[in-house]
């Protein structure tokens, strides 16, 4: 009978044993879906600002005769990319104002206010008039809408790389943080798509007068339908946990002067990248058409199946640098960026060949992907929760203002007094200083401020 009675209570532990399980495997699933589902909303309204700001390089050459007077193509393009420039001299500005509304207000709140700026300034863009019709109005009004759009993105990148990170969990971080540069290259794929469509479906005298602003009027639309997403979304658990004392300084410039050391590596980290990046993708599409002289139709198609690849490649770099950790990956940007940008873009130019200008641009990218996977998670994990979305945000919205939003006009500017190698050797040169950045700091993972206040 003690024996019936001991079997039977073994048996009732055993299915105790077995409802446990299963009830902690349902919470484990919930809490995933749930950390997908916000990090799904949050990137694509990260995908939608960014395809916003790259309509605008997508489209240029094709409205740059409507915004200003009529002369040569290099000159019209200079102008459109002198306004690609200054639009990122407020992106330190806006990463200033909306990094410090993050760390106060919320990421969940700056996220949501952000993309509503973005997609105003796509509607007034796509509604100004011509250079032929108002006349000076024209080319201010596309600044200033620029200048707005700069601000929104300024805002953007710090806030967003904040969210994603603080949102996934241990050991996943550089896996769901890489959905940054997923959506940010989405946001280019998509802009590209629409041009693609749009040249198979218009002729370019249509897409000069008028069907240009299509893209725009779809990125303002796009936007609203993504700010009731981000209505939706939770707010991270460590700004729902920030101490009293945290949120007197959260967000001030006194609390970030605190930590010095992370402010440079910022600035060292995304000096080489940001270059790097802008000339692969941004600049590379007008070097294709001017310098290797290949069709605009063929470089669409080029630049779209060459990022489509580099998307994939994002998460896939992100989750190895949560087995290997962050250095590895950095350090394989660094060396081969610096060793093989001249080499690339030389053979590029000789080439005049459609296949071999895919492959080298294909490589230049794989290269940049050592910085672009983890670049958000690196910089999140060094600053404390009351000030990490204005320290990430800030140095590298000053950084990439001053580096890379000028990267297309340096290029063009060397091409225009008839040095453009030169300008290889600019970006190599950017992307060797950032090495010895990665040389000397730490291994981010492993002293990352946001395990450490997880852990208190």
């Amino acid at each position: 009978m003690q024996q019936e009675m001991h079997e039977s209570d073994a048996i009732e532990i055993f299915f105790e044993g077995d409802v446990h399980m299963a009830e902690a495997k349902t919470i484990e699933r919930a809490e995933s879906r749930r950390i997908a589902g916000n990090i799904l909303k949050g990137s694509l309204g990260n995908m939608i600002e960014w395809y916003d700001w790259y309509v605008y390089a997508a489209f240029a050459v094709y409205f740059s005769t409507d915004f200003f007077p009529s002369g040569d193509t290099t000159s019209q393009l200079l102008n459109t990319a002198a306004i690609f420039a200054i639009g990122f001299l407020m992106r330190p500005i806006g990463s200033l104002i909306m990094g410090r509304y993050a760390d106060r207000h919320g990421r969940r709140a700056a996220l949501t206010l952000s993309i509503t700026i973005m997609a105003s300034g796509s509607l007034v863009i796509a509604v100004t008039p011509s250079f032929q019709t108002i006349g000076v109005f024209a080319p201010i009004i596309l600044v200033l809408a620029r200048l707005f759009q700069g601000l929104s993105l300024g805002g953007e990148y710090g806030t967003s790389a904040t969210y994603l990170s603080e949102m996934a969990n241990k050991g996943r971080r550089g896996f769901y943080s890489s959905f940054q540069y997923v959506t940010l290259v989405g946001g280019q794929l998509v802009a590209l798509g629409v041009q693609i469509i749009l040249q198979l479906w218009l002729n370019e005298a249509a897409l000069k007068s008028w069907g240009w602003r299509i893209p725009f009027v779809i990125g303002a639309l796009g936007a609203l339908a993504v700010l009731w997403l981000r209505l939706s979304m939770d707010e991270s658990d460590q700004f729902k946990k920030m101490s009293g004392k945290a949120k007197k300084s959260a967000g001030t410039i006194k609390a970030l002067m605190q930590y010095p050391r992370a402010v440079l590596t910022v600035v060292g980290l995304t000096l080489g990248g940001t270059v790097a990046f802008y000339t692969y993708t941004t600049y590379l599409q007008k070097f294709m058409i001017n310098s290797v002289g290949l069709d605009k139709e063929v470089v669409s198609i080029i630049n779209f199946v060459a990022l489509l690849i580099f998307l994939v490649l994002q998460p896939l770099a992100g989750a190895l640098s949560d087995r290997i950790g962050r250095k590895p990956l950095l350090f394989f940007f660094g060396v081969f960026g610096t060793l093989l940008t001249v080499p690339l873009f030389i053979l590029m130019k000789q080439s005049h060949s459609t296949v071999a200008a895919f492959l080298l641009m294909l490589v230049g990218l794989i290269i940049v992907t050592g910085y672009t996977s983890i670049n958000a998670i690196v910089k999140a994990e060094l600053f404390p929760t009351e000030i990490r979305a204005l320290g990430v945000g800030l140095p590298y919205g000053l950084t990439v203002a001053i580096f890379g939003g000028t990267a297309e006009f340096v290029a063009l500017w060397f091409k225009s007094i008839g040095i453009e190698t030169l300008f290889f050797f600019y970006v190599a040169a950017c992307i060797f200083v950032s090495l010895i950045v990665y040389w000397r700091m730490q291994e981010s993972s492993k002293n990352s401020y946001i395990e450490a206040e997880l852990e208190k």
